[in-house]
């Protein structure tokens, strides 16, 4: 796939289209290898990846569960499930956190956090170059700080997001895009309005 058509054809894939199989051992590291080619002011390398597959998928939506529950103990037995379904359909999880560094003069942890945003899209496009469908999900597992504690973060540490894959189920079409020149305008050094 040319480069401009892998960016350009990449359509997020829901979990629940997503199925075996998954990338091949050799083919998840060449697709993780993109990953440390984002930017990295001050060559900080603040990403940190943990793959999730097999058993430990269950494992990770048990920890999802627990979160919940310490959230919010009346959860309706419907959240409750479909928190313990999250991780069923994906054949791999990858988590992705930034282990922020908070001392550094010239590099602060938003730039550290977006370093690990930048990661995270060259695997989805990395992943679909190689034909395989993916997804990124956030919200409250990924702030939670029982989730947090599970893969070893600190409470400076971010977790950016999971990052499911797999192969997508045959026949998914594309969501319309919006025309990028709509976010777009010419800067010629006026100040600008907030909105």
């Amino acid at each position: 796939m040319e480069t401009l058509d892998t960016l350009m054809s990449r359509n997020s894939v829901p979990p629940k289209l997503l199925r075996d199989p998954a990338p091949d051992e050799a083919t998840l590291q060449e697709i993780l290898a993109t990953a440390v080619r984002a930017p990295d002011h001050g060559a900080i390398m603040p990403w940190r990846f943990h793959i999730v597959r097999g058993d430990a998928r269950a494992r990770l939506a048990e920890i999802f569960v627990e979160a919940l529950l310490k959230r919010d103990p009346d959860a309706p037995d419907s959240a409750v499930e479909k928190e313990r379904n999250r991780t069923k359909f994906a054949p791999v999880v990858i988590v992705a956190c930034t282990e922020v560094t908070t001392d550094h003069p010239n590099v602060p942890p938003v730039e550290q956090i977006v370093s690990t945003g930048a990661a995270v899209q060259n695997i989805m496009n990395a992943a679909h170059a190689k034909g395989y469908g993916s997804f990124l999900s956030t919200g409250k597992n990924a702030r939670d700080p029982h989730v947090k504690q599970a893969f070893g973060l600190s409470d400076k540490d971010e977790l950016v997001g999971f990052i499911y894959l797999g192969t997508p189920k045959p026949g998914l079409s594309g969501k319309p895009r919006p025309d990028a020149m709509e976010f777009c305008s010419e800067w010629t050094g006026a100040a600008v309005a907030a909105e």
